[in-house]
């Protein structure tokens, strides 16, 4: 018999239901989950080892949780996956305002019926998706929001008293008994606010204008702060932060592949995309080296963080550079170029905090130097180190590269070429696919254009070749021989 069919309270006696607290929910169906070795934690990258056994531990000690990190770490994701912990149906007391369990009413409408009907007590049943609430933490919210008020029209029309504890209207968390209930960005509450959590946190005392309610609410309480918020907006109250059980750090993916296993989920493309795209591994390499040097970067603000967010955003404006591309020239099949990381400054100029010194270069300049700091650091990776002096008889590698731009015009892409005209052009310079073939031999058969392009910008940002960009034409040339020409 199913659970739900249960309409009584009688019913789940006769049944042996046993009722449980929601952090005695979450403890139990994750030691069901450890034992059976099942993820509780699904398509979260990179914590395997750090987050998620902090977490599982202040699951098993009933704690509640502080998830302390800068943004873009997957901290609300992850509260938001406690529920599948949760057990899929609980019975609360039908008509109830706070979720009250038949079996542990506190409510004063819950336990007059319980009182009244007995095992003829009507119970309806409470889908775990229904379990969560969630509040980001604003200056303006009050001790009326999440706690609760009176209600002058509630008294008006049961013609009650202020006096009657009937006329109080329950605010968030007393709505959320029994649930899941989440504060973000918790340092941004006022300090006066936090201290009415103290006693929810710890004794389940409720003070509503005068009334001191016992009421024991049954609550998970998640709070994720960034640790910067500590110095910037405002703090976590001390008292509060003693009665938060576990508080758990959150960090950045800790290598390239896993944060290209983030951008790779967590990417919106469409089935153009998808179907018609080629994407070279180096391209989405080269994403997540963007947000790495976005994180060290000098013209960024490494206290505010740079976002998941930003590789997530840029892979998708990447794509669609291609894609609009494709459609003006109506090209059904394309691949990504290395020109195209130009459309992907958009993404970037929302998602990072400038210093004083990024304000003064400017947001698109900052996203370019970026770009190219990235290129810089992956191409030794794959190619023989460029170095800014050298001998005559020293590495030579380049010497046919660069001898053909000496004796030759400069070499133009537009935007909107079409993928012949691109691939027409990068053709022209012979030595480029040569030192290709030297150096990478696993590269896959439509990728051989990004990854010649690359050795040109490789050398452009170690200042072996001139690249200028102008409007939708991108330019690589020997700025020595273009004058000696020009002469």
């Amino acid at each position: 018999m199913q659970l739900t069919a249960l309409k009584t309270l009688g019913d789940l006696k006769s049944n042996s239901y046993i009722s449980k607290s929601i952090k005695e929910e979450l403890r139990d169906n994750l030691i069901h989950n450890l034992k059976n070795d099942k993820s509780s934690f699904e398509g979260i990258f990179g914590y395997e080892h750090t987050v998620i056994p902090q977490l599982e531990q202040a699951i098993l000690s009933k704690h509640n949780i502080n998830l302390l990190g800068l943004r873009g770490q997957a901290k609300t994701r992850i509260a938001r996956q406690l529920l599948n912990l949760l057990d899929e149906y609980i019975p609360v007391v039908e008509g109830s305002e706070i979720n009250d369990d038949p079996f542990h009413p506190v409510s004063l409408y819950a336990k007059e019926l319980v009182e009244e009907k007995g095992d003829d007590t009507p119970i309806s049943w409470l889908h775990r998706s229904e379990r969560f609430a969630e509040k980001l933490a604003t200056p303006d919210v009050t001790v009326a929001d999440l706690i609760g008020d009176i209600d002058p029209i509630k008294a008006a029309n049961l013609k009650l008293s202020y006096a009657d504890q009937r006329v109080i209207h329950y605010g968030m968390i007393p709505r959320a008994n029994r649930c899941i209930f989440v504060i973000n960005e918790l340092p941004d509450l006022q300090a006066r606010i936090q201290v009415a959590l103290f006693n929810i946190l710890q004794e389940g005392d409720v003070q509503i204008r005068g009334f001191n309610l016992r009421l024991a609410l049954d609550l998970q309480f998640v709070f994720t702060a960034n640790p910067e918020d500590y110095t910037n907006r405002g703090s976590i109250v001390t008292p509060l932060k003693d009665r938060i059980g576990s508080q758990i750090l959150t960090h950045y993916p800790k290598d390239i592949e896993i944060a290209k296993q983030i951008t790779k989920q967590e990417a919106q493309l469409s089935d153009f995309k998808k179907e018609n795209i080629s994407v070279p591994d180096l391209a989405r390499t080269l994403i997540e080296q963007i947000s790495i040097e976005a994180r060290q970067s000098h013209y960024v603000d490494s206290k505010s963080g740079v976002s998941a967010r930003l590789s997530i955003t840029a892979f998708e404006n990447l794509m669609s550079t291609a894609e609009r591309r494709a459609l003006v020239n109506g090209d059904h099949k394309t691949c990504l170029r290395l020109s195209d990381f130009n459309g992907i400054i958009p993404a970037i100029t929302g998602k990072v905090e400038l210093v004083y010194e990024g304000e003064e270069e400017g947001t698109e300049f900052v996203a370019q130097q970026l770009i190219e700091a990235a290129i810089l650091n992956l191409y030794p990776k794959f190619f023989p180190e460029i170095k800014k002096l050298e001998k005559q008889d020293e590495d030579q590698s380049y010497d046919k590269v660069l001898n053909w731009f000496m004796k030759n015009d400069d070499v133009q892409f537009f935007e909107d070429d079409s993928n012949a005209e691109y691939e027409s052009a990068l053709d022209k310079i012979k030595p480029l696919e040569e030192m290709l073939n030297e150096y990478v031999s696993n590269y896959e058969k439509g990728e051989k254009y990004f990854w010649m392009e690359f050795i040109l910008w490789g050398l452009s940002v170690h200042k072996k070749l001139d690249r200028n960009q102008v409007d939708t034409q991108l330019s690589f040339g020997d700025s020595f021989g273009s004058f000696i020409k020009g002469l």
